[in-house]
Formats: structure tokens, sequence, C-alpha cells
């Protein structure tokens, strides 16, 4: 606890410092580079996702529209465009995003209230909003305006946030309201995903503990409730029990999941050479790309993988530890959290670790606005990055 005081003292300054920093660089025009690690780490893992979606959907493509790579260049594009905007973010300074972070919250509130109403369906769920060109799920961005609304929150109540009335009502009333309006999709992975990371930006931001244990029961009656009397739910929990009791219906994504995984072995069957690939794994190309990883590269290829992973997020703490002011420290958290939180979800569910849940995995699952809005976190991180070099020059 003592060191957990010593942090939240620490961070807990004026933004005054902040704002006579950003006034000194608006004046000399110049900011620091990007973090270059972080920058790699990306792009690497970018640049092997593209490679995996290629091999991953090369089948399904050829099957569904006669054209082999339709979907390798759709994410293509997607991520070229995502790269851009990463690098346009990464030269925002953290006032301005931190100044649009609450209007960004309301217009994605007013996009997950939408879906119910003009949302396209799939798979049983209406969560999409269709552009024409593209669809994209307004929890998506949700998550990101969680994280930059929580911490501007969080730094304008400051002491305040050990209190029950700053500390806790506004953000679970935030995060009530956005539950509900997943709930209407249905959209159960969305938010445990988002509880999860509005709890992170809570406790960072300096929430007494004593009201997760309050928060953590609701959300186990609330869990409770959602097992009990959505069918859907229940049917999860014992396909996850038991796959096999229904091998040709629910069950039969995690099996052909696992047959990928075990057929791989040590060192897999070759890049490009899945069988499970052929239409046997649905979603072998978005959420279940990771099986087919394995069954390609085999362990060896997926530990690595998921080092590189590893890296990425320990990178991003440290990014958060050394940032130059508290939203700053608090945002970049909060992204590296979201982005632990996902793939540990991601590949607990392809292993049948945990019941199943539509999480996508960052960099690698096929889903050109998701890539887009990834990569525009990882911009927001280079930016937080940009000013810890200024403080060091300092």
């Amino acid at each position: 606890m003592a060191r957990y005081e010593d942090f939240y003292e620490k961070t807990l300054d004026d933004e005054a410092r902040g704002r006579a920093e950003e006034n000194s660089r608006d004046k000399s025009g110049t900011r620091g580079a990007m973090d270059m690690p972080m920058l790699i780490l990306t792009l690497l893992l970018l640049g092997i996702g593209l490679i995996m979606v290629l091999s991953a959907s090369f089948a399904r493509a050829y099957f569904e529209t006669g054209d082999p790579t339709r979907i390798f260049v759709r994410q293509a594009l997607f991520s070229v465009a995502g790269i851009a905007f990463m690098l346009l973010i990464s030269r925002f300074n953290m006032n301005l995003i931190r100044r649009f972070s609450m209007p960004f919250l309301l217009v994605s509130l007013l996009l997950l209230a939408a879906v119910p109403v003009i949302g396209t369906d799939s798979g049983g769920a209406t969560r999409w909003i269709d552009l024409g060109f593209t669809t994209f799920q307004p929890s998506e961005i949700m998550k990101l305006a969680i994280i930059l609304a929580f911490a501007s929150m969080a730094c304008k109540y400051k002491g305040k946030m050990k209190t029950f009335r700053y500390g806790v009502l506004p953000f679970a009333g935030i995060l009530g309201v956005t539950v509900v309006l997943l709930m209407l999709e249905p959209h159960i992975s969305a938010a445990i995903i988002i509880i999860a990371i509005g709890a992170v930006m809570m406790f960072i931001g300096g929430t007494k503990l004593q009201w997760f244990v309050l928060v953590g029961v609701v959300v186990g009656i609330a869990a409770f409730l959602v097992l009990t009397k959505f069918d859907y739910a229940a049917t999860r929990i014992t396909i996850w029990r038991d796959p096999f009791s229904d091998p040709q219906g629910d069950g039969f994504q995690i099996i052909q999941s696992l047959y990928a995984i075990g057929s791989g072995g040590l060192l897999g069957v070759g890049l490009g050479q899945s069988r499970q690939k052929y239409l046997y794994l649905p979603e072998e190309h978005n959420d279940y790309i990771f099986s087919i990883v394995c069954e390609e590269l085999g362990f060896i290829g997926a530990m690595l993988i998921l080092i590189l992973f590893a890296m990425l997020i320990i990178r991003g703490f440290w990014l958060a530890m050394h940032a130059r002011d508290r939203y700053s420290t608090m945002v970049t958290a909060g992204l590296t959290a979201l982005l632990f939180l996902q793939v540990f979800l991601n590949v607990a569910v392809v292993t049948n670790l945990i019941p199943c849940t539509g999480i996508s995995l960052p960099f690698f699952s096929y889903g050109g606005t998701a890539l887009l809005i990834q990569l525009a976190e990882m911009g927001i991180i280079l930016s937080v990055s940009r000013d810890i070099k200024i403080k060091k020059a300092g």
C-alpha cells in the first residue's frame, strides 16, 4: 500500500507543470523523437499479422469471392492508412487530446446507442454500423473513449478520487450506461473488457480499494443475471466445459481450434500449410487467427509472437511510468492495459481456457476499423513518448 500511495502522490501534481512544459515546447516548436522500441515492436507485430492474415484467409477468400487475396489486400490497405494515422496522432500533444476526451466519449455513447436502431445483424447480434464501403463496431471506439475520458476525470477530481461521490459515482454511472447499451446488441465480451479497463483507470486514478469490493459484488450479480437470463451466455458456459457435448453445433468452433493448435506441435506444419483454414475452422482469419498461427508456426512460433506482445506491453508500462504528467501516465497505462487484456483474452478463448467470446487479437485479426483504432492508440502512446524525450533533455 505504501508504494501505491507514493506513486499516487507522485502523479497527483497540478497541471501547471505540464502546461508550462507545453508552453515552452510551443515556443521552441520542437518535440522529442518518438520511442523507437515501441514503434518497431508495433510495426513488427503488424507485419507478422499481415502475413498471417494472408495465410489464414486465403482459402475462405477464394471460396467466397474467387479472389484469394481479397481479404489480405483490404487489411493491407487499412494497415497503410493506420500507420499514417498513427504517425499523425503521434504529433498531437496530450493537452489537445485531453481537451477532446469528453466530447469523444459523448460521441461514442451516441454511436453505441444508435447500433440497435441502425446497426446491421450478423450471427444473431447487432454490433456493426454499415458505412457502405465498410462496417465498424462503436464498441471498439468506446474502449478508447473510456480510457481518455476516465483519465481526464481522474485528473480533474485529483484528491477527491478517494471519495465515493467523485472517485466512484461518475465512473460507475458511465460504465453502467455503456454496459446497458452493449447488452442491447448483445456484446458481452466488449462489456467485460470495458468494465475491466474502467476498473484499471479508476485504480490508477486513486479510487479507494474498498469501493472495488462493492463494485465486484455488483458485477458478480450482473454476471449471474446474464448467465441465467440470456440463453446464449449459458450455452457458452456449457460448451466451454464440454465442447464435445455438441460437436456439430456450438462446440464445433472450439473443437476445430483445438485441432489446429494440437496439429502444430513444436515447430508447426509450415507457413501457409494449415489444414484447418480450409473452411473447417470458422473465423480463422479473425477471432481465431491465433489457432492458425499455432498450427503453422507451432509452439515455438506462437511463443515468439507472445514474447513480442509481452515486450510491447512492458515497454508501454515503462513509458507510462516515465510520462511527463498525470494525464499522460494514466492514458498510456490504460492503453497498455487494454492491449494486455485483449491479447490475454483472445489467446485464452482459442485455447478454451475461458468461454468463447468475440475478442480479436490486436494487429492480427482481420478488421479494418479495429486495426485503425489500435494503431491510433499506439499513436497516442508514441505522442507521450515524445514528451519523455523532452523531459530527459531538460
